[in-house]
């Protein structure tokens, strides 16, 4: 049964996942699943029916690695600024926000999961993370934010294109874009700048190759 209270869901993570640092981000610890462990077959059918998204929670994608990798190598990108991690997941972005001396990060996932899962893996690294699970795109993107961050948001077609056009306004309003991908089937193949290229270590069970190819991008 999956577990309808915050602490019922903070114990269903501890319990499903286990302390692990991933491969490209090593710096940064984070409550993860392995991958042979059942958490996804465990999780999608029941998350389904209440209308909640399967546990991507649970992994570290190589988009948002790429992208705590690129922001701990130039902590100048959030220092003292106010940044969203969008479609936060883990949290790992927002974390390593925190860690290359952001002044707030407010993580925004619709999946109430991923509260708990942010709690457990800020409070593992020592920072705080805000959260929330209100969808984003229903709205102007926050006029506070100075940066918004979004990793692996463009593996479905009407997904991506909401997304992407939900930056764009983020982007005119003044904040600083970054994107974390791996060559996703709907990432936009013009109207960004590449800034960094990784070769991030993941898992066929995941993902389509032992290691992606991983480029963190600019909205201009």
């Amino acid at each position: 049964m999956i577990p309808a209270t915050a602490q019922g869901r903070r114990d269903f993570i501890v319990a499903n996942t286990r302390a692990q640092r991933p491969p490209h981000v090593p710096e940064i610890e984070l409550h993860l699943a392995d991958e042979i462990t059942p958490i996804w077959k465990l999780t999608e059918e029941a998350l389904e029916e209440i209308g909640l998204p399967p546990p991507f929670w649970a992994f570290a994608w190589a988009g948002g690695q790429a992208l705590a990798r690129y922001l701990l190598d130039h902590p100048g990108t959030v220092a003292g600024k106010r940044v969203i991690d969008f479609a936060a997941g883990s949290g790992l972005v927002g974390i390593a926000a925190m860690k290359a001396g952001a002044e707030e990060a407010l993580c925004a996932d619709i999946d109430v999961f991923c509260e708990a899962a942010v709690a457990l893996n800020a409070q593992a690294n020592g920072v705080a993370c805000g959260f929330t699970d209100t969808d984003l795109l229903d709205s102007a993107p926050p006029a506070w934010a100075d940066v918004v961050l979004a990793g692996d948001i463009c593996y479905e077609k009407p997904l991506a294109e909401r997304v992407i056009a939900w930056l764009g306004v983020a982007r005119r309003q003044g904040a600083v874009v970054l994107i974390g991908d791996p060559g996703r089937s709907y990432f936009p193949r013009t109207g960004l700048t590449r800034l960094a290229e990784y070769q991030v270590p993941t898992t066929r069970e995941l993902e389509d190759m032992a290691v992606k190819k991983t480029a963190v991008w600019a909205l201009p």
